[in-house]
């Protein structure tokens, strides 16, 4: 049975000589999809069509959705963002998928921005090949950030694991300039208004990572944790806050104590991801937080290696479609505005 007030939900292509278009039409192959929200790819009938052929999937069609038309809550809507046939080399970064991919995201976010669709679920797209005068940034993120004039906050979640960066896409020899008290406020301030917000969790359980080996060693391996973090965590939980570390990240995700906790913070990219994607890969959800509008994406790449061999999971895309929907209603609920 069909839910009342289904989220129109956009949906990327991302590379199309990636896995993106395979785990979009599989996860929306799923007839029972429908029942959750309204789905609106932006992309190209003819690229939806190769890879429906490609794949052997025959029971899968789409409804094309003119300028101003309002979707069809019974089918896939597609959104036709180039006309010609698309060139596709499975498996190889090209000029030309970069530039779909751009058309694909820009369309999306005209969408948007008009109030058109609720949220948006971005497929992979390759970072070197999408790069332009629009898109002069290290990723989806830092893109959505600028387009709604926000500080997003990369999130990656899967089941009760959340796990948040304080510093994204940047160098490592970048990370230690970076972490201040000012940012590290500022940071925990976002990532507790989206856990209980987004996730509907009242008194989040923050847990700190620390930046060096063994969380500094009382400042024999670095001097951020005695100097930085633990002055900014004595002084939040002196306010109240439910704030805790910093742990070494070794330790933390080795004994498992992630898991009594809502949310951990880590410092840097790789810190977070490598244990989130050791722990629930294929499963995980990156979300955008901190932002006016709802974004995911599945936890992975563009899969070149597997792509047009009917093998990628879809597992992660059709998670970040799910928890879109989930964080659209929890803030509707809330009443939260983050305009």
């Amino acid at each position: 049975m069909a839910k009342k007030n289904k989220p129109k939900v956009a949906i990327t292509l991302g590379d199309i000589n990636g896995i993106g278009p395979e785990i979009v039409i599989k996860t929306l192959s799923d007839q029972r999809i429908l029942n959750h929200l309204t789905p609106i790819i932006f992309g190209s009938s003819k690229t939806v069509s190769y890879y429906r052929k490609q794949l052997k999937i025959d029971d899968f069609s789409v409804y094309h959705l003119n300028e101003g038309q309002e979707p069809n809550p019974k089918r896939v809507n597609i959104v036709e963002c180039w006309q010609e046939a698309a060139e596709i080399n499975l498996g190889k970064a090209s000029k030309e998928a970069g530039e779909k991919a751009l058309l694909s995201l820009k369309k999306s976010v005209e969408y948007l921005q008009n109030g058109l669709v609720e949220g948006i679920v971005t497929a992979p797209i390759n970072k070197a090949t999408i790069q332009t005068d629009e898109f002069n940034f290290p990723g989806h993120t830092e893109f959505f950030g600028n387009k709604f004039n926000g500080s997003p906050l990369m999130f990656m979640v899967a089941e009760k694991l959340r796990i948040a960066v304080a510093t994204g896409h940047v160098p490592l020899k970048d990370v230690p300039l970076l972490i201040t008290s000012e940012h590290l406020t500022t940071t925990l301030s976002a990532m507790k208004k989206s856990l209980k917000y987004d996730f509907g969790i009242e008194k989040p359980k923050i847990a700190v990572l620390g930046l060096n080996p063994h969380a500094g060693e009382g400042g024999l391996l670095g001097a951020e944790e005695k100097e930085v973090i633990i002055p900014l965590i004595k002084q939040l939980k002196e306010k109240g806050e439910l704030v805790f570390g910093p742990f070494p990240a070794d330790g933390f995700f080795g004994s498992s104590s992630y898991k009594k906790y809502d949310g951990i913070l880590a410092m840097y990219h790789d810190q977070g991801l490598i244990p989130f994607k050791s722990l629930a890969f294929g499963e995980g959800v990156n979300f955008t937080a901190n932002l006016s509008i709802v974004r995911t994406s599945p936890d992975h790449g563009t899969g070149y290696d597997i792509a047009g061999k009917g093998i990628a999971s879809e597992s992660s895309f059709r998670n970040a479609l799910f928890y879109l929907v989930d964080i659209i209603k929890n803030r509707a609920d809330s009443g939260l505005d983050l305009d």
